[in-house]
């Protein structure tokens, strides 16, 4: 198999309207999921773009991995919360998803306001 210089390269991938750029002094990139979080510290990362396309390519770096866990806040709760808050049950999510679905912190979190 022979060889192909990376001018070479360059050229051919020109013709078939690829065009490759490096993303110069990427710090971190992040991936996130439904259930987790992939965080890659330090990484390469180069874009091919192709026919108005864009694929990015990550090397290398630190890869930490993450688990997602959201907490899942009943209805009746924060039913109960706009309630005795006399609030907008969308006020009593947000109290709910703050104090991560205590009843009693987020009833006096809105009290307080």
């Amino acid at each position: 198999m022979r060889k192909i210089s990376s001018r070479t390269a360059r050229r051919m991938m020109q013709r078939m309207g690829m065009e490759v750029e490096e993303i110069r002094n990427a710090t971190q990139v992040t991936i996130k999921t439904a259930d987790k979080e992939i965080v890659i510290d330090n990484p390469e990362v180069s874009v091919t773009k192709m026919q108005d396309q864009k694929i990015f390519q990550i090397i290398g770096g630190v890869v930490t991995e993450r688990s997602i866990v959201k907490e899942q806040i009943l209805e009746e709760d924060v039913k109960l919360v706009a309630q005795q808050a006399n609030v907008s049950i969308d006020a009593a999510r947000k109290a709910l998803e703050s104090t991560k679905g205590d009843l009693a912190q987020s009833i006096l979190l809105l009290a307080q306001r």
